[in-house]
């Protein structure tokens, strides 16, 4: 899932080294004059500047035989683009994907598998809502980068003056109670637009549904079943705590715009939301906050798709000793927790939340991505998404349709578009 600003394309060249590497992949690092040159695509605003410097320095000293070319891509076209640069003899070394990316490029048989690297890069432990996405066919191709996800962003201010403690919202009882007392006179106590599936998407999984299953090679939409219903139930009935549009999502109007008014006291967003609103609003800075979507029960917190991005080496790649050297330091513990508190990310290791424990939003960020999780891991999700029929049943049960109705609707258009391709 795509996290992004979108601007220019920018090249760094950065000389950074070369330490013994061993790979099932057959490939020769050996150049001309004993160093090795590793091609980089990294994604626009996926690490700052400064990071960017700092990890190249830090590599450097460790690997003084390997030169780093990173180049900036935009989010915009970056399918297309890799799908080409895979079927060519002119790959980069190491991509930055997006984590449901992974399977449609594995499709292709352009990624190395690195299933025997999962143990020695601590993958016991990492996040699901990146490794499961990361994997095609029980092969390991993508390995988990960095992670985000949608919190509860809500106004202290608007909390205190309501009586509600923040901090004791633990199920989704708690917080449909808390959101009722919040909606009252000229404030709506959520605004939730009736298309935000992705967070649709978590109330389905907690409640014990998905959104397609796969039986025999064969996809199916799961809109209809009685565990997803009932997902989409608890959305209606939170939706129906503020005076959000039925028929657009987050973006339109966005989210944070809306926020920023200053009527609203919660949207659902990742933490970076705030800082949109403070910038509409300066006169909300110090007064927003973030918890966690809250689940069923008080001991963990509510399901929520996982958006971030894992690296992958492509098989046309002729160093890929290198470039899994460099995937294996900028994945590792110690860059991770640096990353993390640099770009407020969520570390790609669960043993690793607490390298964000002083950045209230992160901290948050990372106390839901222990129940992440990403859409059906399948190359023939991107032409769900497409059509997006999720969109137009929740705006149809949310005007009033038949839940059960509309969502079989929605399944069987679900099911054409993962087994058409189209």
């Amino acid at each position: 899932m795509k996290l992004h600003l979108s601007a220019g394309v920018c090249v760094l060249v950065m000389t950074a080294g070369l330490s013994a590497c061993s790979s099932s992949s057959g490939a020769s690092d050996d150049e001309p004059g004993g160093s090795t040159t590793i091609d980089v695509w990294l994604m626009r605003d996926s690490v700052s500047a400064q990071f960017q410097k700092d990890f190249v320095q830090g590599f450097e000293t460790a690997h003084p035989d390997i030169e780093v070319r990173v180049q900036i891509q935009e989010w915009d076209g970056i399918g297309e683009k890799v799908t080409a640069a895979l079927a060519s003899n002119d790959a980069p070394d190491v991509i930055e994907t997006g984590n449901t990316q992974v399977a449609q490029f594995a499709q292709s048989g352009g990624l190395l598998d690195l299933s025997d690297k999962v143990d020695e890069l601590g993958g016991r432990n990492w996040l699901k809502g990146l490794a499961e996405p990361g994997a095609y066919e029980g092969k390991q191709y993508g390995i988990p980068y960095y992670a985000a996800n949608r919190v509860v962003v809500y106004r202290t201010d608007l909390f205190e003056k309501a009586g509600v403690d923040a901090a004791a919202i633990k199920t989704r009882d708690q917080w449909i109670a808390a959101t009722g007392k919040l909606d009252t006179g000229g404030t709506q106590g959520i605004y939730l637009p009736g298309q935000n599936w992705y967070t649709l998407s978590g109330f389905v999984w907690d409640e014990g549904g998905d959104l397609a299953t796969e039986s025999g090679g064969r996809w199916k939409g799961a809109l209809d079943s009685p565990e997803a219903i009932r997902g989409m139930k608890f959305y209606e009935k939170l939706q129906a705590l503020g005076r959000g549009p039925k028929d657009s999502d987050e973006a339109n109007p966005p989210q944070a715009d809306v926020m920023a008014k200053g009527k609203v006291a919660q949207v659902i967003s990742t933490p970076g939301g705030a800082n949109v609103v403070i910038q509409n609003n300066p006169a909300l800075k110090g007064k927003l906050g973030f918890f966690p979507i809250p689940g069923k029960t008080a001991d963990r917190p509510g399901a929520v798709f996982t958006g971030g991005s894992d690296l992958v080496i492509p098989t046309a790649s002729a160093k890929q000793d290198a470039a899994y050297t460099f995937i294996r330091e900028l994945t590792g513990d110690t860059w991770q927790k640096k990353l993390a508190v640099a770009m407020s990310y969520v570390p790609n290791k669960t043993t690793l939340a607490d390298a964000v424990a002083a950045d209230p939003g992160a901290s948050a960020m990372a106390a839901g991505a222990a129940e992440g999780r990403a859409t059906p891991n399948t190359p023939g999700w991107a032409a769900v998404e497409a059509k997006n029929p999720i969109k137009a049943y929740m705006t149809a049960v949310l005007t009033g349709g038949d839940a059960q109705k509309e969502a079989a609707t929605a399944s069987e258009a679900i099911t054409e578009a993962l087994n058409s391709g189209s």
